[in-house]
């Protein structure tokens, strides 16, 4: 996979290092090139020097044909400019971008642009982001018997509630993201497009879930 990360401060640093060592291609971009310097002579990413929201600078850094990027900037406006370029111009799949002002937060979401705080959790959550495919065992529970689920919510289950996802002694909704938030959902929790769902999971009945959520078995 390849990811473009856009600043590159102790977040950007950090998510550049932890990304190679997961096998990601990761390419560098920062204006000041003593940033750049700093990743180290070890780095095996590509360094890019320049103001990160030029679309020249983007397409030196190889935009055109990456899978992600991720702008951390020190800047919310900086940020959000690389965001809607990347999503709205180059049709980047995964775009993702640092956010300080929380009451900012209705603008990235109208932009369909996800968006993470600016501390360690933030790296560990874009890792996550970056990672996840529509389905993905969490953590195996006990014996292995029953698995934590994390799953999208597809459009066909737009508008379903959580009790119409539950069967009873094989799989429990326990979570739900929504908005960067997450909230433990009632039986009659609606469930819109774009969700993301934790699921109890019992490992007889994972056809049936990824049945439920429209996943080739």
């Amino acid at each position: 996979m390849n990811v473009i990360i856009v600043g590159i401060g102790f977040m950007g640093t950090g998510l550049a290092q932890r990304l190679i060592h997961q096998g990601f291609a990761v390419t560098a971009v920062d204006q000041n090139q003593a940033s750049l310097d700093a990743l180290g002579t070890d780095f095996p990413g590509r360094r890019v020097c320049g103001v990160g929201f030029d679309r020249t600078v983007l397409e030196r850094a190889g935009i055109e044909r990456t899978d992600a990027v991720v702008s951390c900037m020190g800047s919310d406006e900086a940020n959000i400019v690389v965001a809607h370029v990347a999503r709205s111009t180059f049709r980047v799949p995964r775009v993702i971008a640092r956010l300080h002002d929380l009451s900012k937060a209705d603008t990235y979401r109208r932009l369909n642009i996800q968006t993470i705080s600016p501390n360690a959790w933030g790296i560990a959550r874009t890792a996550e982001l970056l990672t996840y495919h529509h389905l993905d065992n969490v953590y195996e529970v006990g014996s292995g018997d029953v698995v934590l689920v994390r799953a999208d919510v597809p459009a066909l289950l737009d508008g379903t509630t959580v009790r119409e996802l539950t069967a009873l002694g094989e799989v429990q909704i326990v979570s739900v993201s929504r908005d960067n938030e997450t909230f433990i959902p009632t039986q009659g929790t609606v469930l819109s497009d774009g969700d993301i769902v934790y699921a109890a999971v019992a490992t007889s009945a994972a056809r049936k879930f990824k049945q439920m959520f429209g996943i080739a078995a």
